[in-house]
């Protein structure tokens, strides 16, 4: 039987490796890529002699990624290490660091005299996480669903002892076990993972503290993020799996129900049997489809994620001081998780996230030089339409974290770039900047989520953040094997 062709719009992480699948199972697999390099947000930034990680700087669940390898018979493309502790945390007008540690003892040192029978309340915390994590994983996540009716069925079979969690938000969730405001903030950060804040995010989704305290944690890559990319471009190298770069898909082509073609910017067209889309899925039908559901006014009434400013500072001098992961909070945790999605100037100073590639990459920073890699939640352009006050924002930061580290860093800078909300749009066609696509709110989560096998067409299926299951790397890799079945599903019908 001749091999069935397949084109993947998008070499994002769950383009790049729904590729490897699919030719490891006999696809003639071609991509096409808006940008210069592949990898999508999971990005990389060199300049000035520096390399930073230009979105994602450590990952959790990696057995996913063992199991992706595996399935594509290969060893993991990439080196990785456990970290240890966590990360750190830093309150604002507070000395005290905060090491997070996996190790239920460890961690519950830091609470000494903060939250009485610390160790106790998390166990009995993390009890709980781990039921609504064994009770959906297989349901919800890694699951393909035909319809809304099918996804509610299999919804029936989760243990209902999990539904009134569905009326409370992470932080309430917290709440119930942990009384020091330490404690409910440090264990509710996770939230932010998802592109909410704990005030709007279920607490279904405290299962990630399983995840991140008990189940599995989290790993740095040796060699900076973007060595997760390299390591499967050079897997698709040894597949022949072509990667067509400065390709932005704006048409496509049809016969009856299947896609024939699609069309670049250029009007250069390519055909297939197949295609595969790892553009955000809910843009793509509304902008490139013309889908009246996901028309611009239809799109901007979904939830979508905070959008992310983002800087990446070179200087010369190292930072012994500073641990690879750091979160740095201030005063008013919850005022600031009210208004981060709206408004950024209502916070007494943006809390913001640092991460130090070069700590135990010293080969992405020159020699006595460290990387440093700024993140902070931000409006997306839903609220917050211009940026024309980036610099000043991360002035300020910097400043801030100067002050923190007992060490001014901002006359030490030699390499500086900053992305707005308004650069991630453009670099990314991710909507109104939103970072992480579509929230996981309750209406937009599961089969709730726009489908990953097009509504029309019957060739053309997604794969990605908006679509199942949902936002970040470990999801990526489950989308890629979700999307895989329907592709392979739909080649046996269609001979």
């Amino acid at each position: 039987m001749q091999k069935k062709s397949v084109v993947i719009i998008g070499a994002g992480l769950g383009g790049i490796s729904t590729a490897l699948r699919l030719a490891k199972q006999g696809y003639s697999v071609q991509i096409l890529e808006k940008n210069a390099q592949a990898g999508g947000r999971l990005n990389q930034i060199k300049k000035d002699g520096f390399t930073f990680d230009a979105g994602p700087s450590f990952f959790s669940m990696s057995y996913e990624f063992e199991a992706f390898a595996r399935e594509c018979n290969i060893s993991i493309p990439f080196d990785f290490i456990e970290l240890d502790p966590l990360y750190t945390v830093h309150f604002a007008g507070n000395d005290k660091i905060w090491q997070i540690h996996k190790n239920p003892q460890l961690f519950a040192q830091q609470f000494e005299g903060i939250e009485a029978d610390f160790e106790k309340k998390f166990e009995a915390y993390i009890a709980e996480c781990s039921s609504i994590f064994h009770d959906t994983i297989d349901i919800v996540i890694k699951h393909n669903f035909s319809s809304k009716f099918a996804y509610f069925i299999e919804l029936a079979k989760v243990n209902p002892y999990h539904i009134p969690k569905l009326f409370r938000t992470f932080w309430q969730q917290v709440s119930k076990h942990f009384t020091s405001q330490e404690a409910r903030q440090i264990i509710s950060l996770v939230a932010f993972f998802l592109g909410k804040t704990p005030f709007d995010t279920s607490s279904i989704y405290t299962l990630l503290s399983y995840t991140e305290f008990k189940h599995d944690g989290y790993y740095n890559v040796q060699g900076g993020m973007y060595q997760i990319v390299i390591g499967i471009l050079r897997e698709l190298d040894k597949a022949n799996v072509n990667i067509q770069y400065n390709t932005e898909i704006t048409k496509v082509e049809y016969i009856g129900n299947k896609i024939s073609s699609v069309t670049d910017k250029q009007g250069i067209t390519y055909t297939a049997d197949i295609f595969v889309v790892n553009a955000d899925a809910a843009v793509f039908r509304g902008k490139v489809l013309q889908r009246k559901a996901y028309s611009e006014k239809k799109l901007a009434r979904k939830d979508w994620t905070m959008g992310y400013l983002t800087f990446y500072i070179g200087i010369n001098t190292t930072l012994p001081q500073v641990h690879h992961h750091n979160y740095f909070l201030g005063r008013n945790y919850k005022e600031y998780s009210n208004h981060v999605l709206e408004d950024i100037s209502t916070s007494e100073k943006p809390y913001y996230y640092v991460n130090v590639v070069s700590k135990y990459n010293k080969e992405c920073a020159p020699e006595g030089c460290e990387s440093l890699f700024f993140v902070c939640p931000v409006p997306n352009l839903l609220n917050k339409q211009s940026w024309d006050d980036a610099e000043e924002i991360v002035t300020g930061i910097l400043q801030d974290f100067s002050k923190r580290i007992g060490q001014d860093i901002i006359p030490l800078i030699v390499s500086k770039t900053i992305c707005t909300p308004a650069n991630w749009e453009q670099q990314y066609n991710l909507y109104k900047g939103s970072g992480l696509g579509l929230s996981h709110a309750i209406k937009q989560i599961g089969g709730l989520r726009p489908r990953n096998y097009d509504e029309v067409f019957k060739n053309m299926f997604y794969v990605g953040a908006s679509t199942v299951p949902g936002a970040g790397l470990p999801m990526a890799i489950i989308s890629s094997k979700l999307a895989t079945e329907r592709v392979v599903e739909y080649s046996k019908k269609n001979g």
